[in-house]
């Protein structure tokens, strides 16, 4: 049975998560600037409450953004590092999709529109919807101005919002069915998706573990 270590820091929220001997754990705090300090003890803490060692791992999930871009910069330093010291795969997965499978797992959404706080006036955004218990993504994410978020053109049924960016809720045009807008991504729902995407063998190469900003894909050099 795998053993599977997650980590997140891309927000305010720092959190750990472990899947060993079919049981999961978990560490979840909001401190907002001290992710760098307390990322490694509580993984370390994480591990001995649980009888193992970084050595049992068989691959570290992250929150590969969008988010705080210090932040997610720390996770992908982090998870880089121990990756390549333990020479295991990693498996990136999408903060607005651990938000979604978050509120799944909280409020029962099964359409999820996920929303974090992407200061400048803008929101990342993602649309999400259960299958077979996997919050999958619906369209493309994308980071906007809240009049500009908007659900899949072919959406029907009652939608969720979650995240920090549902602070702008009355500058978005969408009719939820419920909101909590101070929901931050939590390891723990985090490491169910990497489940998920270790069981279809998408992990990869520590040196292939990219950051996903967002913002930096709407920088384009103009036409001379």
């Amino acid at each position: 049975m795998s053993t599977l270590l997650a980590l997140d820091t891309a927000t305010e929220a720092c959190s750990v998560a472990l899947l060993h001997d079919g049981k999961v754990t978990s560490h979840y705090e909001v401190i907002p600037r001290l992710h760098a300090q307390k990322l490694l003890p509580m993984i370390k803490e994480l591990l001995a409450s649980a009888g193992t060692t970084l050595q049992a791992v068989d691959a570290i999930a992250f929150g590969r953004g969008p988010g705080a871009f210090t932040g997610v910069r720390i996770a992908v330093g982090v998870v880089q590092g121990l990756a390549f010291a333990l020479d295991r795969p990693v498996l990136p997965v999408s903060n607005l999709a651990v938000l979604a499978q978050r509120a799944l797992r909280e409020h029962g959404a099964t359409q999820v529109a996920a929303a974090i706080d992407a200061r400048m006036d803008e929101v990342y955004w993602g649309c999400y919807q259960e299958t077979a218990g996997e919050m999958r993504l619906v369209g493309v994410e994308a980071v906007q101005a809240p009049e500009a978020a908007a659900l899949p053109v072919d959406a029907h049924g009652e939608w969720f919002g979650a995240g920090t960016g549902w602070g702008y809720g009355e500058r978005i045009a969408v009719n939820l069915s419920g909101q909590d807008a101070s929901m931050l991504p939590h390891a723990e729902d985090l490491l169910t998706l990497a489940r998920f995407a270790w069981a279809r063998g998408e992990a990869i190469a520590a040196d292939d573990a990219q950051p996903v900003y967002l913002r930096d894909k709407v920088a384009t050099p103009k036409a001379r």
